[in-house]
């Protein structure tokens, strides 16, 4: 565990440098990714600043609505001060916020596909912060098990100082992953808007399985609250990929016309 890092008299919070550097690079990325597609203009800006905004509520507030009932959930202030820093909760609320951003400026045009590689890579820096910071996941007899101090927040297995799945670890490599096939993928999906669709799925469906190892509290069937967030989201977008398997928007990869002659 290293949660603070000093640089001279500086002492700085480790998770909240991992978190700008990811910030920083998935800018830099979407920046990038705008020139190349000849879409840097007032609009693309207003997208990333909504999106910059909104994330950080959603990631903020995403703690609220821990309970059915309502009165054991904490106030809006008392989450926005003791957030849970939720990922989910901050892809939602930047999702949310890049869509009031565009209709405030009356933009119209697809900007997914910009944030979508961005996103990837400025996830997969930003979790080296909770991998050094956090509950890493759930005991494992796996030689890649890592141990974490016994002072380590929410962490029953740190106590006993059983080897714990490196969940943070599992998904820097998805991300990186993710990140390399968008870039691969950004000239075969012309479809606007589809490589976010694409992109999205695909972090979903991981997110939901890498649960059953992290370190989260069951609530309910064996099953988290992120994941019980995620089943019908998944159910959603399953529903949105067909859609666009059907009107061929995914032929290009796929090559699907060559496999059915």
């Amino acid at each position: 565990m290293v949660p603070q890092l000093r640089i001279g008299p500086l002492v700085l919070p480790v998770h909240g440098v991992f978190v700008g550097l990811g910030v920083l690079a998935a800018t830099i990325v979407f920046i990038g990714e705008a020139r190349r597609r000849g879409a840097v203009n007032d609009q693309s800006l207003v997208a990333v600043t909504g999106a910059l905004v909104g994330g950080a509520i959603g990631m903020r507030l995403s703690g609220w609505a821990a309970h059915i009932d309502v009165r054991l959930n904490p106030t809006l202030l008392q989450a926005w001060e003791f957030g849970s820093r939720s990922i989910l909760g901050g892809l939602l609320g930047a999702y949310v916020g890049v869509l009031m951003a565009k209709r405030i400026g009356g933009y119209t045009g697809k900007t997914g596909d910009l944030f979508a590689p961005a996103v990837a890579l400025g996830m997969a820096i930003g979790r080296i912060g909770c991998h050094l910071t956090e509950a890493p996941g759930r005991p494992t007899s796996l030689p890649w098990g890592v141990h974490a101090p016994g002072t380590t927040p929410k962490c029953p297995g740190c106590l006993s100082g059983a080897a714990m799945h490196p969940s943070f670890l599992y998904e820097i490599g998805f991300q990186l992953a993710a990140f390399i096939v968008l870039l691969w993928l950004r000239n075969r999906v012309t479809q606007p808007g589809e490589l976010f669709v694409l992109y999205v799925a695909s972090y979903a469906v991981f997110r939901f399985f890498v649960e059953f190892v992290r370190a989260n509290e069951t609530v309910w069937l064996g099953l988290t609250r992120p994941q019980w967030f995620l089943l019908p989201s998944i159910a959603v977008i399953a529903v949105r990929l067909g859609y666009g398997y059907r009107r061929g928007y995914y032929d290009t990869f796929l090559n699907r016309q060559a496999l059915s002659t």
